[in-house]
């Protein structure tokens, strides 16, 4: 297939809508069932990119959940706790363990599942059943992967009453050194941004606390992998293999970290047992405890508490959960990493990022800042490493 006619772009009055090969070439992908859009092909090329990348850095399959061109999350494929199952709502599903990849996915679709709501998936290696079990039952737009097994393929056809969007990519191919885009008429081109993410990219810690343990290099790996593949200006804050918090596509920095927090805390607060014992009714939707959640943990809780829309979700009112007892349970956090797509022109995000339990980051530092950076980082006995790279993506 050297050209796929699209329903339409970005809009439904944006026609005609094709993707294809610049030297007409074979398309790389196979369309297995669906018919993905052009936002879908757009999360798919960039989420690929992303586990291809992350699952190569790592040695470990790994998965992402992505909306709108940034992803929501991304993991690798390690065992979750009984608190993590039961929060990323896969604690009934038979064989998780057994399956490093259904972990991975698990935990991508887990850690923000309100934006993950319609998601698109790309999965490193081939879908199992397993996989398919988790992705068949959540609201979901498609999934790109370089393979899926039978039984799992037949699965994933029969969602959306059988017009779910798979995708299969040659996981061998090997885009152009140069890419193009047009806006306005006007061509850009540049170099694909090939630039390696590994250890040796943390090896220059510009703080007095120089002690990076294994596990917060694996997470500033995923954080920065992460990133690259994230609508700029962005920040994320990981935790166990995995991005805990994603703030894209912010103008301001430091709303960069304090929405990549937020949605921290929250991934944290939710495998508490404030979260986890809340007295849901039976058979209530997924999305719907999704939402039901996030108003309880939110400062506006009060105010829908009291509304007849709040109470139909429990068996019995909950437990009034207050701001006192959430900073003191995020204010005991330690470990956490934080990656940026570029350097922090202010301490003020290193004050909001050890809020939310960072001890670990790694950012490209040159602000004429630094200095003030490094400095509020060494009050608190935090360690930060200088990349000296950029991840801008646009």
């Amino acid at each position: 297939m050297k050209e796929l006619e699209l329903k339409y772009g970005c809009n439904p009055n944006q026609k005609p809508a094709r993707i294809y090969m610049r030297d007409n070439s074979e398309l790389p992908i196979e369309i297995l069932n669906g018919r993905p859009g052009y936002i879908n092909f757009l999360d798919a090329f960039n989420s690929w990119q992303l586990v291809k990348e992350l699952s190569a850095a790592t040695q470990k399959c790994a998965a992402t959940s992505f909306k709108h061109v940034s992803p929501t999350s991304a993991a690798l494929g390690l065992p979750l706790s009984d608190e993590l199952k039961r929060a990323c709502f896969v604690d009934d599903i038979d064989g998780l363990d057994a399956s490093p990849l259904a972990c991975a996915y698990a935990r991508a679709r887990g850690t923000d599942r309100m934006s993950s709501f319609g998601d698109w998936i790309a999965l490193s290696e081939k879908c199992d059943v397993t996989t398919a079990q988790i992705i068949k039952r959540e609201v979901s737009d498609g999934v790109i992967a370089p393979d899926y097994d039978p039984e799992a393929l037949e699965i994933l056809k029969a969602k959306k009453k059988g017009t779910y969007n798979i995708v299969r990519i040659d996981a061998d191919y090997v885009p152009e050194a140069q890419e193009r885009k047009q806006v306005y008429g006007i061509t850009f081109e540049q170099g694909r941004n090939n630039f390696t993410i590994n250890e040796a990219l943390l090896e220059t810690i510009a703080t007095e606390n120089k002690s990076l343990p294994e596990s917060a290099v694996r997470d500033l790996i995923v954080a920065l992998i992460t990133l690259k593949y994230t609508q700029s200006n962005s920040v994320c804050f990981a935790e166990g293999g995995q991005a805990i918090g994603v703030g894209a596509g912010q103008q301001s920095r430091i709303h960069c970290t304090r929405l990549a927090g937020s949605k921290a805390d929250n991934w944290h607060l939710r495998q508490t047992p404030w979260v986890l014992d809340l007295p849901f009714i039976e058979n209530l939707p997924r999305a719907v405890r999704d939402n039901a959640i996030d108003v309880y943990l939110s400062e506006e809780a009060d105010d829908v508490r009291g509304d007849d829309a709040w109470r139909q979700f429990f068996t019995e009112q909950p437990k009034k959960l207050t701001y006192e007892e959430k900073r003191g349970y995020l204010e005991g956090l330690t470990g956490v990493s934080l990656g940026s797509d570029a350097f922090f022109p202010f301490g003020d995000n290193i004050i909001r990022a050890r809020r939310s339990g960072v001890t670990y980051i790694a950012q490209p530092g040159g602000s004429v800042r630094d200095d003030e950076v490094i400095k509020t980082c060494d009050e608190r006995s935090m360690v930060m490493c200088f990349t000296g790279m950029r991840l801008f993506h646009h």
